[in-house]
């Protein structure tokens, strides 16, 4: 992974909120990143498909890891020139410009109460699993897990349990084998097969359904350009009922 920092206009004026979502857009070769200025979804939702495609900027979603004083800070999971986002984070110099559109508040959710916070990931979820262990108090009870390649993926991110692909450990098969009670909270993100999969063991602990945050962030085989298949359509639908 690498940490970037960004500046710009707007950003000082935005504020924190636990697990900021935004889109950044990456120029394709001689084009520009900017779509509208508009705040409204809606209205910069259809500038950026009305743009031919040839120029419209590739999108991608990221989490915030941390946002203070006009400064955005954004980790990015490099895996080599597969995709436009870590090809521009294995390339970016100072000075470069991308676009961004987001956070927005609208989009906000708050921590759970529980006695026990659970939280589960792989890489692309640690920035935002990160930041939300940051905004626990002392006396919060909570078990984390996430699953990197190996030891030398690991960050200074205290209280996690760490689960090493290199091992032959997987996500799922860890956090399945906890026992927790159901009375918990859960926040659950990463390759959207292993959330479906942890959504699906704690339901069936007895965890009420509206007590589980969770995100696909990503697809195997499968690029944020690519149509949804019918398991996507279904949770952006739970996550539009949840809001």
């Amino acid at each position: 992974m690498t940490r970037m920092t960004f500046t710009g206009d707007g950003l000082a004026e935005i504020g924190t909120w636990p697990d900021q979502q935004l889109k950044l857009l990456f120029p394709k070769p001689g084009c520009s990143a900017h779509v509208s200025d508009s705040p409204d979804v809606g209205t910069w939702y259809q500038a950026y498909m009305a743009m031919p495609e040839s120029e419209r900027p590739w999108m991608r979603s990221f989490t915030v890891r941390s946002l203070a004083d006009g400064v955005l800070t954004v980790d990015f999971v490099l895996h080599g020139d597969n995709g436009p986002a870590s090809r521009w984070a294995l390339r970016a110099q100072p000075g470069d410009v991308i676009g961004r559109f987001g956070p927005s508040r609208d989009y906000a959710r708050p921590l759970g109460t529980a006695d026990l916070l659970v939280f589960a990931g792989d890489e692309t979820a640690l920035p935002a699993i990160g930041s939300l262990l940051e905004l626990l108090p002392s006396s919060q009870r909570f078990l984390t897990f996430v699953e990197v390649a190996d030891p030398l993926e690991e960050q200074d991110v205290p209280g996690v349990r760490w689960v090493h692909r290199s091992a032959g450990e997987d996500l799922v098969s860890v956090v399945s084998a906890v026992e927790v009670p159901s009375s918990v909270w859960v926040w659950l993100g990463g390759e959207a097969s292993a959330v479906r999969a942890l959504r699906r063991h704690f339901v069936g602990l007895g965890v009420p359904k509206k007590d589980i945050e969770f995100a696909g962030y990503w697809r195997r085989s499968l690029t944020q350009d690519d149509a949804p298949t019918a398991d996507d359509l279904a949770e952006a639908q739970e996550r539009l009922q949840a809001l």
